[in-house]
């Protein structure tokens, strides 16, 4: 069970994880060990709500395909657990994104003193700005 909130879970049943071999160097090692975990998460199929399905899927994120699946590749370290759990995590991160739901802003008005404040200041500064030119000759 992969949880996301408190009120929602992901069954492992719909998770795929399958272990590949890992890219870059390593010598020998890389070639003979399947280290690298591969993460399948099919979006239409899965027991989200639909509300977090659908955000999912408006989301441009390069892990999710044109299908609706998320694929994540974790190779980061050289131990196929540490991998697991990576990859695992990533998948919670990306699925809490669709979980937060940004407040509604109220567009308000500035109040009668903010504003006689924000005009005494630049009065205030167009003063001293002025105290900064040059003196005429004639006075």
């Amino acid at each position: 069970m992969l949880f996301i909130t408190s009120g929602v879970a992901i069954p492992d049943s719909e998770i795929e994880l399958t272990a590949v071999r890992s890219q870059g160097p390593g010598g020998q090692n890389v070639n003979k060990v399947s280290s690298a975990i591969h993460l399948r998460f099919d979006i239409n199929q899965s027991s989200l709500p639909d509300v977090f399905k659908q955000r999912l899927l408006k989301i441009s994120d390069q892990r999710i395909s044109k299908d609706g699946i998320i694929v994540i590749k974790a190779q980061t370290t050289r131990s196929q657990e540490k991998n697991r759990a990576e990859a695992l995590e990533r998948l919670q991160q990306l699925l809490m994104q669709v979980t937060y739901t940004p407040k509604v802003r109220r567009p308000t008005r500035p109040t009668k003193g903010s504003q006689r404040r924000r005009m005494d200041k630049k009065t205030q500064h167009g003063k001293q700005k002025a105290l900064r030119s040059k003196i005429s000759p004639d006075s």
